[in-house]
C-alpha cells in the first residue's frame, strides 16, 4: 500500500548540503576525448555549473570486462571537477549493463507481457528481479563507493539512472516467483489472496502459490486484481532494488543518496508516495511535452508534485532540458527566454537545484539530437548565452534555498486510482485518470491557486480546499480522512468515478459513489458516459463530455442539471452540508472555463487567496527563515502589472507598490514585507 511523504523514513536521512540553489547537469566525459575534458570544466565555471552528475552511464568504462577495472578515466574527471571547485553527483554506473555482461547471462534481460524477451542495443536492458543481475551491479557499485565514498568533492549519490522508465513491469520466471513471494507476503494465504483478487469469476480460482503468473496477455481481459497487484509488486521490487543500492553506498559514504524520479505525464509505473521516504532528497527529471494541450501547466504541476513528494521541503530538478528533446513525435525547439521561465518555475515551486541533461550535445548515439547546456554549435550560440545568464541569476537567488512554498489547497492522487481506473475494462475508454487530474490542476493553475499534490492519506488539515479527481480506488481509511477534514470544516471537491472500488478493486456496493455517498449526499444508480466528441449542455448554459450518471440527490443541494443527453434534467452538480464543512461533486466532465468558473466559486467559498495573472502567469511565493520571495514568471507576450513592494532580483531594481513584468520576462522580488498571498 502507499505511503505518505511525511511518514517516518525507513532509514536515517543524510542531508544534501548544497550553497545556495545547484546549477548543474549530467557530464559524459568517456564520449569526449580526453583532451577536451579541461576546456569543459573552464567552460562550466564560466556558465556558473557547480554540481555536476557522472558516471551515470559508465558501467562498461569502468568495468569492461568479467573482473576487470579501470577507473583512471574516472579518477582524472574527479580530480578535474574538484580541482575547478565543482561538486559531483556521482552515479553508480548500474542503469544499464554492458554487452559482456548480458553476453555471459541472457538469463537477466526482461521480458514483455507477450513473453517475448528485450534484447540489448539500448538501455535498461534488464529484469528488476533477477539476482544475477542484482549480484553484478550491486558489486560494482561496492568498487564505486568504496573508492569515492570520502572523496571530498562528492556530495550526492546518484542511485542507477531514472528506475524503471523502461523496465519496471518484467514478466520472466524469476520476476513471477517473486512476485509470488510478494503475494504470499500480503496476503499470507491462497484464500485470502483468491478473495481479493475475486477469482470464483471466470473459475481462475488458485490452490497453489505455484500457479500464480505474471498477468501475460490472454485471449481475453485480465484479472483486474491480478494486474492491479502486479502494478504494486513491480514498484516495490525496484524500490528494494535502491535501496540494496543505497545500503552498499552507506557502508563506505556519509553522503546523501537519491535517485532519479520521473514525476511527468507519461510515466505511471512507480508509485512515488512510497518511494520519496527512502531517498534523501526528491530529484525529479521533467521535460516539457509537446503531446499536451497545455506542456507549461504540466510543468507546474509535476513540479507542484515534486514538492508533494517532497513533503513541502526543497526538492532537485535533476535533469531538464536547455531546449529541445529528442524523443517525442515533434521535438519542439524553446523560444528565447523560454529556458529561463522553465528552469525559474521549478525554483518557484520548491526547487532547490536545477541540472541540466545535458552538458555537451552528443555527437552519436540515440540522444545526439537532444539539447545541452554546449549546444553542437558551440559557445557561439544563444542557447549557450541565455545558458550563461541563466546561471549568474541562480547564483544571486541562493538565499532562496531551503524556503518553503505556502498552499491553501490540495488536488489528491493516488497511483492505486490510476491503475485501477485505467484498467482494460471500464466504462468509457476516453475516460483517463491523468486527464482527470491535470483537469483539476489546470484550473486551479489558471485561477492563480497555489496547489499542494498530496496522497489520499494526508493529513489534510492545513488546507482550505481539496479537490480529488476521479479517485476511483480508495480504502475505508482513507474515505475516512477524507469524510473527517470535511466535518472538522474542510471543503472538498469530488468528480465522477471517484469512491467506486476498495483497495482490492472491489465495487462497493449499494450505489455510487460507494466510499463518498454520504459524504457528498448523493446517489448514483448508474453511469452514463458520452461517445468521443459528443457534447452535452447543463441548465447554466455549460457545456460538458465525456460523462453523465443517473443521480439523486439524498441531502445535497442541487447546484446545476443537465439539459440533454442521456441523464437529461438530472443533477450534474452538487453541494453538500457535512458537518462544518461542505462537499461538492461534479458529475460530468466540464469544459475548461464552466470547471474553472465552477472551482473559482468552490474556492471562494472556501476562503482560498487567489494571486492575479491569468493561466499563462506563474505568481508564486516561497517563504522561509529570512523572508519572502515572489516568483512572477510570463508566459505570454503581453506585459503585466501587479502589486509588489521589495528588490527585485533579475533587474536589481526597487519595486514601490507596482511590478512591471514584460512579456516573456520573469521577475523574482525579496519582499520587504511579507504580503497576504492573493494580493501580491
Amino acid at each position: 500500500m502507499s505511503r505518505a511523504a511525511h511518514e517516518k523514513p525507513r532509514v536515517s536521512a543524510r542531508d544534501f548540503a548544497h550553497d545556495g540553489i545547484a546549477f548543474g547537469c549530467d557530464y559524459n566525459p568517456e564520449q569526449w576525448d580526453p583532451a577536451i575534458w579541461t576546456e569543459d570544466v573552464e567552460l562550466m565555471r564560466t556558465a556558473g555549473v557547480d554540481l555536476v552528475a557522472i558516471n551515470i552511464f559508465g558501467w562498461s568504462q569502468i568495468n569492461p570486462g568479467l573482473g576487470v577495472f579501470d577507473f583512471s578515466a574516472l579518477d582524472t574527471v574527479i580530480e578535474l571537477l574538484h580541482a575547478g571547485g565543482i561538486r559531483i553527483n556521482l552515479g553508480t554506473a548500474t542503469s544499464s549493463p554492458p554487452p559482456w555482461l548480458t553476453t555471459l547471462h541472457p538469463e537477466i534481460l526482461p521480458v514483455t507481457d507477450d513473453g517475448t524477451t528485450r534484447f540489448p542495443g539500448g538501455r535498461q536492458a534488464w529484469c528488476p528481479s533477477s539476482p544475477v543481475f542484482r549480484r553484478y551491479a550491486l558489486a560494482l557499485v561496492e568498487q564505486v563507493a568504496e573508492r569515492y565514498g570520502a572523496h571530498p568533492a562528492v556530495e550526492l549519490w546518484h542511485v542507477s539512472n531514472e528506475l524503471g522508465c523502461h523496465n519496471a513491469l518484467c514478466y520472466c520466471a524469476e520476476s513471477a516467483t517473486a512476485f509470488r513471494r510478494w503475494l504470499e507476503n500480503r496476503y499470507g494465504s491462497i484464500d485470502e489472496l483468491n478473495r481479493a483478487w475475486g477469482t470464483s469469476f471466470w473459475s481462475q480460482r488458485y490452490s497453489a502459490w505455484d500457479e500464480i503468473l505474471p498477468p501475460l496477455q490472454t485471449l481475453s481481459s485480465r484479472n483486474p486484481g491480478q494486474m492491479l497487484d502486479f502494478h504494486r509488486f513491480s514498484s516495490d521490487e525496484l524500490l528494494d532494488y535502491y535501496r540494496s543500492e543505497a545500503a552498499v553506498i552507506r557502508r563506505f559514504s556519509e553522503v546523501a543518496i537519491t535517485t532519479n524520479f520521473m514525476v511527468t505525464s507519461h510515466i505511471r509505473n512507480l508509485d512515488y508516495w512510497s518511494w520519496a521516504p527512502e531517498v534523501d532528497i526528491v530529484a525529479n527529471d521533467h521535460y516539457l511535452d509537446h503531446r499536451l494541450e497545455e506542456p507549461t501547466a504540466e510543468l507546474a504541476f509535476a513540479a507542484d508534485f515534486t514538492r508533494g513528494l517532497a513533503g513541502g521541503a526543497p526538492w532537485l530538478l535533476m535533469e531538464t532540458a536547455t531546449s529541445a528533446v529528442n524523443w517525442q513525435p515533434h521535438n519542439i525547439a524553446k523560444t528565447p527566454g523560454e529556458l529561463t521561465r522553465n528552469a525559474l518555475a521549478h525554483v518557484a515551486r520548491g526547487a532547490d537545484g536545477i541540472c541540466f541533461f545535458q552538458w555537451r550535445a552528443s555527437a552519436q548515439g540515440s540522444e545526439k539530437f537532444h539539447s545541452a547546456l554546449v549546444p553542437h554549435a558551440g559557445t557561439d550560440s544563444a542557447v549557450w548565452r541565455e545558458v550563461v545568464e541563466l546561471g549568474g541569476l541562480i547564483e544571486r537567488l541562493g538565499e532562496v534555498a531551503g524556503s518553503r512554498v505556502v498552499a491553501e489547497a490540495a488536488v489528491v492522487f493516488s497511483w492505486d486510482a490510476w491503475w485501477a481506473g485505467d484498467g482494460e475494462n471500464r466504462p468509457s475508454h476516453s475516460v483517463a485518470y491523468l486527464d482527470q487530474v491535470h483537469a483539476a490542476y489546470n484550473a486551479l493553475h489558471d485561477l492563480g491557486i497555489t496547489v499542494d499534490i498530496v496522497p489520499p492519506d494526508a493529513d489534510l488539515s492545513a488546507y482550505k480546499l481539496v479537490v480529488l479527481p476521479g479517485l476511483h480506488l480508495v480504502t475505508d481509511a482513507d474515505a475516512a480522512g477524507i469524510e473527517s477534514y470535511v466535518a472538522g470544516g474542510g471543503h472538498v471537491l469530488i468528480t465522477f468515478y471517484s469512491g467506486i472500488v476498495d483497495e482490492d478493486d472491489r465495487v462497493r456496493l449499494g450505489g455510487y459513489p460507494g466510499a463518498f455517498r454520504d459524504l457528498l449526499g448523493i446517489r448514483v444508480e448508474e453511469f452514463a458516459p458520452l461517445l468521443p466528441g459528443q457534447s452535452i449542455g447543463l441548465a447554466s448554459g455549460a457545456s460538458a463530455r465525456l460523462w453523465t450518471e443517473r443521480l439523486q440527490a439524498t441531502s445535497a443541494e442541487v447546484l446545476d442539471s443537465f439539459a440533454d443527453g442521456p441523464a437529461a434534467g438530472i443533477p450534474a452538480v452538487t453541494r453538500n452540508a457535512h458537518g462544518s464543512g461542505s462537499a461538492w461533486y461534479v458529475a460530468t466532465m466540464l469544459e475548461d472555463g464552466a470547471y474553472r468558473n465552477l472551482l473559482a466559486d468552490v474556492a471562494r467559498s472556501a476562503g482560498v487567496a487567489r494571486h492575479p495573472g491569468g493561466e499563462d502567469v506563474d505568481i508564486v511565493r516561497r517563504v522561509g527563515d529570512t523572508g519572502s520571495h515572489l516568483f512572477v514568471i510570463n508566459h505570454t507576450a503581453d506585459d503585466l502589472e501587479l502589486q509588489a513592494t521589495g528588490e527585485e532580483i533579475v533587474t536589481g531594481a526597487s519595486v514601490t507598490g507596482t511590478l512591471l513584468v514584460p512579456g516573456g520576462s520573469v521577475r523574482i522580488v525579496r519582499e520587504s514585507t511579507t504580503t497576504q498571498e492573493g494580493t501580491a
